[in-house]
């Protein structure tokens, strides 16, 4: 697809309403907005959770900046503009865009373990648990899972596995260590810093590599302290996702030397990964980068009235994850939990799934919260029960 062509395809949401960012809700959410005309939250996601329509506007409004340079084959124009920024922000000499981050992880833990083919990873990681074994069945890589439900291993987890591997009648070696910051499946739980830094002290003394799995690395600064810089300066490689902060429709950042990253495209492409016009569905990321810590913490500010209000009621329970970031868990007293989220959801706020017995929902603090007063919000709660 080229601007032309969506310049044309966006005139015809502009005939319904959908002309720029600001006017671009889709129905049901211009029906349900709270009152005093706030819009809604969703804390289902990590980002902004953009309708088709919203984000088609978001592009038609880059596109009539002349924001967009299309690519080629994920090759130059913005592509390359998104991948020098993230180069940057992450403290590394280059950036290569992959669409999806199961394939950042794979292409990382690939190029770095070379002919030493086992990868140390936490057995709560993405890569472990939900990419289908992919570094095994398509690289011939054998992930080592550590510490089962823990956020962090420490050296002392790890060092065994470096001496049973080396002490083996066939000669193999761990090329890689991977770490997952925050941890998904640990309510976005960060791992320990110390600890990752005598991790990543003890493999550097054995020649081994790091990766860092730092999907949603850019909420980590905010409740730590510790800059991105800080943390990517331990890792030989790192990836961030473009959809989970950046509203992009999909992507990923795979960012390291210039050595490891470069010529990595082929790869890219081996595996299927050069979308043939990449623009469409990362350019959006551009715009929501430029001042995210700020959204960040904004949402935050608004968040933290928000749970204050509510655990003060009877009805709900807050539960905060040790060592987190971005996720809270938010249990109900009393009342079913689908009729709950359904008559917030006709009111205009998205909650995920409920889990659990008696129920609770995984909530994600994000940007969505900037367009609504907190007192208003948690009345919206009160009131749902």
């Amino acid at each position: 697809m080229n601007r032309r062509r969506f310049l044309s395809m966006a005139g015809a949401a502009a005939a319904t309403g959908l002309t720029a960012p600001t006017q671009a809700l889709s129905r049901s959410r211009q029906a349900a907005k709270f009152p005093g005309g706030h819009s809604f939250v969703d804390f289902s996601v990590d980002g902004l959770g953009l309708t088709p329509g919203e984000y088609a506007a978001e592009l038609a409004a880059l596109a009539e900046k002349s924001a967009i340079e299309a690519d080629y084959y994920s090759l130059g124009g913005i592509v390359t503009k998104l991948e020098e920024r993230f180069a940057s922000l992450l403290g590394k000499e280059r950036a290569i865009y992959v669409p999806t981050g199961t394939l950042a992880n794979h292409l990382a833990v690939r190029k770095l373990a070379g002919s030493d083919r086992r990868v140390i990873v936490q057995a709560e990681s993405h890569l472990y648990n939900d990419c289908g074994d992919c570094a095994s069945q398509l690289s011939g890589l054998s992930l080592i899972p550590l510490a089962a439900g823990r956020g962090t291993f420490t050296v002392d987890d790890i060092a065994p596995w470096i001496s049973r591997t080396a002490g083996g009648r066939v000669e193999s070696r761990i090329g890689v260590i991977m770490i997952e910051s925050p941890v998904r499946r640990l309510g976005h739980q960060v791992f320990d810093f110390e600890a990752m830094k005598a991790v990543c002290a003890f493999a550097r003394e054995r020649g081994i590599r790091l990766h860092l799995d730092g999907a949603r690395l850019f909420n980590v600064p905010f409740h730590t302290g510790r800059t991105v810089k800080e943390i990517t300066v331990l890792f030989d490689t790192v990836y961030v996702s473009l959809w989970k902060h950046f509203n992009a429709a999909s992507g990923a950042i795979l960012a390291g030397s210039a050595k490891t990253i470069d010529g990595l495209f082929h790869e890219r492409r081996m595996f299927g990964g050069s979308l043939p016009q990449a623009w469409p569905v990362l350019a959006v990321a551009l715009k929501y980068m430029e001042g995210y810590p700020e959204s960040y913490a904004r949402a935050w500010d608004r968040a933290t009235r928000f749970l204050n209000l509510l655990a003060a009621e009877s009805a709900f329970a807050v539960e905060r994850v040790p060592n987190g970031t971005s996720m809270f868990r938010l249990r109900l007293r009393r009342g079913g939990a689908e009729a709950f989220a359904a008559r917030l959801k006709a009111r205009g706020i998205v909650l995920p799934q409920p889990a659990g017995n008696p129920p609770f929902f995984r909530m994600i603090v994000n940007s969505s919260l900037n367009r609504a007063d907190p007192d208003e919000l948690a009345r919206e709660f009160i009131q749902a029960v």
